[in-house]
């Protein structure tokens, strides 16, 4: 090339940004990492501030908002946040979650179960609510919802996380339905014994409960391998869905469960 030829290079893209609820720990932490690693502007939410932080690590790409999720309009408030700091938001992982109490269908309190479906239900639904409205406002997005294996196959006395992650497959599927004439598609992601402080609750290193009354040590896996494929999942072309994807720890008590 002539010295005195003009150059030319392509645009750079401006970066796109991923919200994640439930970021101070766990996937929700892994995942943040992960985004920042790799070029995002990441939008971090939870309830407590200070593992935000630190998840953050004062990353000029990041944006802590400290938010209860199980009110609609602090999630609001969350989702005008982030969209005054970085302009929109692409990709929503509706992540946070609680595990609830270890409890049948007969032993579960009515304030146990409001406070499982408070965050894992009515908190998912506000949190894709403001996502959904504001990727039709924006041209399209995606939204990737955390569900869980118990949304596929429940473990012993978790009545309420059970249902609850039930109702987010059927979410995830009305999304993906609703979201087809405004560009928004929507992935549920399942995961299986990631090694999280949820696994410690479990009892997976110590002996979880098997569905004939036994105790039994799990197998778990690293969080980073969940969090890859949602970055993937992210990072997917608008023209691709990607619908339910399950990942579990290898010879996790999964199939033929119970």
């Amino acid at each position: 090339m002539n010295a005195s030829s003009p150059q030319h290079t392509a645009p750079h893209p401006m970066p796109r940004t991923i919200l994640v609820t439930g970021a101070g720990s766990g996937i929700g932490q892994a995942v943040t990492r992960r985004m920042l690693a790799a070029g995002w502007n990441v939008v971090l939410a939870g309830r407590r501030e200070q593992p935000l932080l630190d998840t953050a690590a004062q990353h000029p790409q990041a944006l802590v908002v400290s938010a209860d999720i199980t009110d609609p309009e602090a999630v609001e408030q969350l989702f005008a946040a982030a969209i005054e700091r970085f302009g929109r938001i692409d990709v929503l992982f509706n992540n946070a979650g609680i595990f609830g109490p270890a409890a049948n269908i007969g032993e579960l309190s009515p304030a146990q179960w409001q406070e499982v479906c408070a965050v894992n239900l009515s908190g998912a639904m506000y949190c894709a609510g403001s996502a959904f409205r504001h990727m039709q406002r924006s041209g399209g997005g995606r939204i990737i919802n955390n569900g869980s294996i118990s949304a596929q196959v429940p473990r012993p006395s978790t009545v309420a996380y059970a249902v609850t992650k039930h109702a987010v497959t059927g979410l995830t599927k009305s999304i993906e339905l609703d979201g087809r004439a405004h560009g928004i598609t929507c992935s549920q992601i399942d995961i299986g014994n990631a090694a999280s402080e949820m696994m410690q609750d479990v009892g997976a290193n110590s002996g979880a409960l098997q569905a004939d009354g036994s105790r039994k040590p799990e197998p778990t896996f690293d969080l980073e391998q969940a969090a890859a494929t949602i970055e993937f999942i992210a990072a997917s072309p608008a023209n691709v869905a990607v619908n339910h994807v399950t990942i579990t720890a290898a010879g996790m008590p999964f199939i033929g469960r119970g």
